[in-house]
């Protein structure tokens, strides 16, 4: 089983070996072009941090097996979709950045998602076009693919959404 809760600044150091780790799958995996040039940065996780949207997952033998940012509210880069539609854009959505696994436990991704589904019932996520296994975990927890959005830096992300029906 594996306990979500909020990160620690105290855990910085291990938060940014578990990003290292995601960035070694995302390679190992094809996807060369994702969180590259530092990203993310010891000054973007601080931040979440400090803003309460960093989560860490935690595995029964007390390790941090992952951890992902969790931001209620409005997110401005999905502002304007391409190529399709949000399934609900009308209510309160959550989206979850910056998902990585240690790769040494199974279950985070699926804990994660279900953990934020269960606190906003309407969540958003991107991904890269090269990243197929967050492409698979989101579809198997009910994610529907819903277009493209651009960052802020004009990379583009491909959008999912999951909700519950009204």
């Amino acid at each position: 089983m594996i306990e979500i809760r909020k990160s620690r600044i105290e855990e910085l150091d291990c938060l940014m070996d578990v990003f290292e780790q995601g960035r070694r799958i995302m390679r190992q995996s094809g996807n060369m072009l994702q969180w590259t040039g530092n990203y993310p940065s010891r000054d973007i996780i601080t931040t979440d941090i400090a803003n309460g949207n960093s989560y860490v997952c935690v595995a029964e033998d007390g390790s941090i097996a992952g951890t992902f940012a969790f931001i209620p509210g409005k997110d401005p880069t999905y502002a304007r979709i391409y190529q399709g539609e949000w399934l609900d854009d009308i209510r309160p959505y959550a989206t979850i950045h910056r998902l990585a696994s240690a790769g040494n436990h199974k279950g985070v991704a699926a804990a994660c998602l279900d953990w934020c589904y269960a606190q906003v019932p309407n969540l958003r996520a991107d991904t890269h076009r090269d990243n197929h296994i967050l492409q698979h975990i989101l579809a198997k927890h009910g994610f529907r693919y819903c277009g493209i959005i651009y960052l802020l830096n004009g990379d583009e992300r491909l959008a999912y959404q999951k909700v519950a029906l009204p």
